[in-house]
């Protein structure tokens, strides 16, 4: 990926997750696009809560946005499609573990970065449904004029619709984390990968895109 690439990268995860609170109008009102708008106005609630935003409520905080996070994204499933093909030769315990410390991964990467959320503008593309399967289309107007489009793809769990993908100036979310995490495991091993996740070794697309400026 190219440095202008994983900059434009950046700049939409910063936004992310704020992206379908600003302007623009869902396809469908009871469609993905509108349950998506409002699973975000309440994350921004709790952001934006006073009290949350006192001095050692950090962690009360964190899982308080953990919490609406969880209504957004599909964990288990995003988890499952990042580790690609190695998904099916782990145990039930090693799929769980994994959930879990890829959603701690996502939880660095997207939920903290509402926080410098700027106030781009946004704006709705319109939403494509395929069956159980959609895709939310919405972009982000920098400041500069610029426009990054941001496309969220979703699937429908008994009465939800919740986000296991999320693409940006085409690149997947998935995609991206599933050849570094396929990499790792053909050079070393699973085991190798779950260490570097345990330890934080695996950064989040923007700890890549800072460390490539200082090169």
């Amino acid at each position: 990926m190219s440095l202008a690439s994983r900059r434009a990268f950046v700049l939409a995860l910063a936004s992310l997750l704020a992206v379908v609170f600003a302007t623009g109008r869902a396809a469908s009102a009871a469609g993905p696009a509108e349950q998506l708008r409002g699973q975000i106005d309440r994350m921004l609630k709790t952001l934006e809560d006073p009290d949350l935003r006192k001095e050692g409520k950090a962690q009360e905080r964190r899982v308080a946005v953990r919490k609406a996070a969880e209504e957004i994204f599909d964990f288990s499933e995003t988890a499952k499609r990042a580790l690609g093909r190695h998904w099916a030769g782990r145990t039930p315990a090693e799929q769980k573990e994994f959930v879990a410390l890829f959603s701690d991964l996502l939880e660095r990467s997207y939920p903290s970065k509402m926080e410098v959320y700027g106030g781009e503008k946004i704006t709705f593309a319109g939403e494509a449904l395929d069956g159980e399967q959609a895709t939310v289309r919405t972009k982000i107007i920098t400041k500069q004029g610029t426009e990054v489009p941001v496309d969220y793809r979703m699937l429908h769990r008994a009465d939800r619709w919740l986000v296991y993908d999320v693409m940006i100036e085409g690149i997947s979310l998935v995609g991206n984390y599933r050849t570094q995490f396929n990499k790792i495991i053909q050079t070393s091993s699973y085991p190798e990968l779950v260490n570097k996740l345990k330890t934080k070794q695996i950064g989040t697309p923007e700890d890549d895109a800072k460390r490539t400026s200082q090169r």
